[in-house]
């Protein structure tokens, strides 16, 4: 977990107030659905299934458990949660020993899309996360056939400056 990440916070948007908040393990059916409810996360097998969810709970408990990672969660008046995104501190040689701030699996429930809330979110990112972690860059990665999610990033002021590469290693069994 960021400890220096002072949450919970409430984020204003144009479609109502949320509440960002650290997310739990009390999140994860509402976490795998958020993944499941993106087609292209669908697709990569983010299914929300039941018989998922050892591996889910595993990666959330280890992802929180860890000082340079924290998973948030943006919440409705009522509780539900209508958000995530994950966020990474690396420190670095580059750049004159710079810090960034690697934003990962944003994602907003289809049915709250486009009411301001991931703007609402990577503008606490870059104007709140990244100063108190020391960061100088917020970076992240968007698939190729994310064509809207790109047009947002850029409203926001990202610059498509880098091209990523994956390697999809295979991880033995017994080694989870």
């Amino acid at each position: 977990m960021l400890a220096s990440l002072a949450l919970p916070v409430p984020l204003e948007t144009p479609g109502g107030a949320v509440t960002l908040r650290r997310a739990t393990v009390e999140d994860l059916d509402a976490l795998m659905r958020l993944l499941a409810d993106d087609a292209i996360s669908a697709s990569r097998g983010d299914q929300a299934d039941e018989s998922d969810t050892a591996a889910y709970r595993a990666g959330l408990v280890e992802t929180l458990a860890d000082a340079s990672n924290d998973l948030v969660v943006a919440v409705g008046p009522g509780g539900d949660v209508v958000a995530m995104m994950q966020l990474t501190r690396i420190p670095g040689l580059s750049r004159r020993g710079a810090t960034r701030l690697l934003v990962e699996a944003v994602r907003v429930s289809s049915g709250r899309r486009s009411a301001g809330i991931g703007s609402a979110l990577m503008r606490w990112t870059t104007d709140v996360a990244a100063p108190a972690l020391g960061a100088a860059l917020v970076q992240l990665t968007s698939d190729e056939a994310r064509t809207d999610a790109h047009r947002f990033y850029e409203r926001l002021g990202f610059v498509g400056s880098h091209r990523g590469f994956k390697y999809a290693v295979q991880v033995p069994s017994d080694a989870l």
